[in-house]
């Protein structure tokens, strides 16, 4: 049942309007401006009926404020007045509510505004959700044919979205990051992982497909991977300011090689001077990169991978992110063990 927030500072409105919907929604009430955000913190409404004489938080800055969360911003607002100054109404418009219904509220008026706006919403989060899965299968079959280069990564960017998913939800679960990180955010930067190595599109196969280790002349040219991916993807985003995901995978591209003790490349950043995003991404990259055969050594098991990053807990990882690294790290192995056995099955049939 869809939910609906009624904001209105008079008792009596909100239990008239609360009768008149009861029957088709689940219907919430606030006497502010101030509950109501409290509210949405805990349960995200479907769409908000909202007073705008209201005192202390009139409308006007309650919508101000749902506006400035990203999550709650994309909520409809329908504005209640019993002004019907054309004035108000305009700047109501303005101000980002898709309608504007006065006082007192008719019923039938009420319930035909409230599908109209709902079955919109809908209809607008699967186009949404439809864009957004085209544009994710483009940045997998973009990034795997990069990655693709190197014949010893295989589905390397598959896996590591995979483990920066599993960090980030328990990262929120602990509330480390409680300021910086939700689910909005992280489903941002898991988008965005699989773009992290783009920037070896930018490294000739002499040095990325040489059979052994890198000197140091050629691993400083490996390096620039980070600064050429995060140039691609500063100018991605300049072209396309609305794909926010595009942000986060400028700073992964650039950082996910930094070190929490300032020891890492390009810019040798410390600690919270390293974006999360790119402190979330070292350690799904390190570990995967170590569980996997390279041509100059074999892989560690899953359970030496994780005793080489618990070791760096501090030095080369944020300690946050492997307390949360140790709490889903079964899950990770898990991941890890289908690869090894994919890797025989295939072996074995080849």
């Amino acid at each position: 049942m869809k939910q609906i927030l009624v904001i209105d500072d008079n008792l009596a409105n909100l239990k008239n309007i609360q009768l008149q919907l009861s029957d088709a929604y689940q219907v919430l009430l606030a006497k502010s401006g101030g509950q109501a955000l409290k509210i949405c913190v805990q349960r995200i409404p479907d769409l908000i009926l909202l007073d705008v004489d209201m005192p202390e938080m009139d409308g006007f800055e309650t919508l101000r404020r749902l506006k400035d969360n990203l999550i709650l911003s994309r909520i409809p607002v329908i504005f209640l007045t019993a002004n019907q100054d054309v004035a108000t109404e305009i700047r109501a418009l303005e101000s980002g509510v898709v309608d504007f219904i006065t006082k007192p509220v008719e019923k039938s008026i009420l319930l035909h505004r409230l599908k109209l706006h709902l079955d919109f919403s809908q209809y607008r989060q699967n186009l949404e959700e439809t864009v957004r899965e085209l544009e994710d299968s483009i940045v997998l079959t973009f990034s795997e044919m990069i990655e693709n280069r190197d014949k010893g990564t295989g589905d390397h960017v598959q896996r590591t979205r995979i483990y920066v998913t599993l960090l980030g939800r328990e990262l929120i679960h602990q509330r480390h990051f409680a300021e910086e990180l939700n689910e909005k955010e992280m489903s941002l930067i898991t988008r965005a992982s699989l773009l992290h190595d783009v920037g070896k599109i930018g490294i000739s196969d002499t040095i990325l497909l040489k059979p052994g280790r890198l000197d140091d002349a050629e691993f400083a040219i490996m390096k620039t991977h980070t600064t050429i991916g995060a140039g691609i993807l500063d100018t991605m985003y300049e072209r396309t300011p609305t794909q926010h995901y595009l942000k986060y995978a400028k700073q992964i591209a650039e950082g996910h090689h930094e070190k929490f003790d300032g020891s890492g490349y390009p810019r040798g950043l410390a600690e919270d001077a390293i974006p999360l995003c790119s402190r979330i991404m070292a350690v799904a990259d390190v570990y995967d990169a170590v569980v996997a055969d390279r041509v100059y050594r074999k892989a560690m098991t899953t359970q030496e991978a994780y005793n080489l990053i618990v070791a760096g807990k501090g030095s080369h990882f944020d300690p946050r992110i492997i307390d949360a690294f140790e709490v889903v790290h079964a899950d990770m192995e898990k991941v890890a063990k289908r690869r090894s056995a994919a890797l025989e099955t295939a072996a074995m049939e080849g």
